[in-house]
């Protein structure tokens, strides 16, 4: 199978995903969604922290058209991800080295955001380009591209921090044959992604420490979203790198470190895995636990999976040829099955879109006047696309968020759910009654996954939702 075929074959598979899953399965993606999409009429929106300054700025042009099209932008991020990959893996000289796009696709974590709004993919294709030329000996346009992760996501502080060890000091199985630079000049190129930043933070809101006054509040030392036990990604290893992949991925980390060779490849990953316990045994900086974080090195992931899968053929392959080819065949399809399976049970609120389209056609059917949208799902909006900075924000402050909804004027209209709407903000579609709202629908749903595993998984059980809409005369 050729390159060419494994990227066709995974670009139809991300655009069968967008369709199955027309929202995603964390909130996360639809707010970076509506970010992007209003950041023209608001352009300090562009250099906030969570927003994600690169990310918002390339995505700001395809969700002009909608939040399909940002998804499909996010697949073609993805396939060029996986494109970069497998010419990385040819600059390493790794026999096979097409099987690093059905390796990359097959990472469950990867594949699940693969067409979706998340700032994963972007981080990796950035990590990927600045990888290819760092191993070409062009260690100042790598370090330029590199550079960049920081306004991406915040692993690219501490990525940053490993490229600069490995262009000033002596780092054993980094692959590049250009010389050393001093610590100044490293420093100075690895920071500019964070000073073109600042910079345009300064020209945009005229404030120089904007920035720091844009902080998450979540992302402090408070343990916001609780801690989690020190084998967390130890646990969570099937969705990085798949369930039955994994096997080969340890093999080929393993044999890395044994050998001391692809070190650029391997510490990228042990950094964000040590990095990633140590924030979620703390709870520090807002850390959840995702699988998904580790989509920013799934590149690396890729070509140690393949590293592994080689070793594991030599040793098979030459005694015993067909079996090897059955059991690669086996592997891949048994993984593509995990896969699939996994993005359809993975998250519930991709199933929630289905309950959120059918509300939402309702109300087209029956419109009223909307001075002001408060919501409680991110793709709520999404689909009345209404400015989401005429929101108030709203948090886990009961008494706060019902003066929020006493003071909204006539006209406003509530979107509300009973799993979000009471896990986030402390209130009930009840509460929004008493708070002098009309309610104009509420309906009740049982939500499968899209392979309708309800029907032929005996413990598998529908999610269960209730959607609401409450209006302000």
């Amino acid at each position: 199978m050729s390159v060419r075929v494994s990227l066709a074959l995974a670009a139809a598979a991300g655009v069968a995903l967008s369709v199955l899953s027309p929202d995603s399965y964390q909130q996360d993606a639809g707010h970076h969604y509506l970010a992007a999409r209003w950041a023209w009429a608001h352009p300090e929106t562009f250099v906030t922290v969570w927003n994600r300054p690169l990310f918002t700025l390339l995505y700001s042009f395809p969700a002009q058209l909608g939040y399909p099209a940002a998804k499909i932008f996010t697949l073609a991020i993805s396939l060029a991800t996986a494109h970069q990959t497998y010419r990385l893996a040819e600059a390493f000289r790794v026999e096979r080295a097409w099987l690093v796009v059905p390796l990359i696709f097959l990472q469950p974590s990867f594949f699940m955001i693969s067409a979706d709004t998340m700032t994963e993919p972007l981080f990796a294709l950035l990590f990927v380009i600045a990888l290819r030329l760092h191993t070409a000996g062009r260690t100042v346009a790598g370090m330029l591209v590199a550079s960049l992760l920081v306004t991406v996501r915040p692993e690219g502080f501490f990525l940053g921090v490993l490229w600069g060890a490995w262009v000033i000091g002596s780092t054993p199985g980094v692959e590049t044959n250009a010389p050393r630079r001093p610590p100044a000049s490293t420093v100075a190129l690895l920071s500019t992604g964070a000073l073109l930043w600042w910079l345009a933070a300064l020209l945009i809101t005229g404030d120089p420490l904007y920035i720091r006054r844009t902080w998450p509040g979540n992302w402090g030392l408070d343990a916001t979203y609780g801690v989690g036990p020190i084998w967390i990604y130890l646990a969570r290893l099937p969705e990085i790198a798949g369930l039955v992949l994994l096997v080969p991925f340890l093999a080929g980390l393993g044999r890395s470190l044994r050998r001391r060779e692809f070190w650029t490849l391997t510490s990228p990953i042990l950094v964000l895995f040590v990095v990633h316990t140590f924030l979620r045994v703390s709870g520090w900086f807002g850390s959840a636990g995702y699988a998904r974080y580790f989509v920013c090195v799934s590149p690396a992931i890729a070509i140690l999976t393949l590293v592994g899968w080689n070793a594991i053929a030599a040793r098979l392959v030459p005694a015993r040829p067909r079996f090897g080819m059955a059991l690669g065949a086996t592997t891949l399809a048994v993984s593509a099955i995990v896969t699939v399976f996994y993005a359809s049970m993975a998250g519930f609120y991709g199933r929630d879109a289905r309950a959120v389209a059918d509300m939402h056609a309702w109300f087209r059917e029956h419109p009223r006047h909307v001075a002001r949208l408060i919501w409680s799902q991110a793709y709520m909006n999404v689909l009345f696309d209404h400015d989401p900075l005429t929101r108030p924000p709203m948090y886990a402050d009961r008494a706060g968020n019902i003066k929020i909804l006493e003071q909204s004027p006539a006209g406003t209209l509530v979107f509300w759910d009973d799993d979000i709407g009471q896990s986030w903000f402390q209130i009930t579609a009840d509460d929004i009654e008493r708070a002098g709202y009309e309610r104009l629908l509420s309906r009740s749903y049982l939500l499968d996954g899209w392979l309708r595993e309800g029907q032929w998984l005996a413990k598998w059980v529908p999610r269960a939702q209730r959607m609401h809409l409450l209006y302000k005369r």
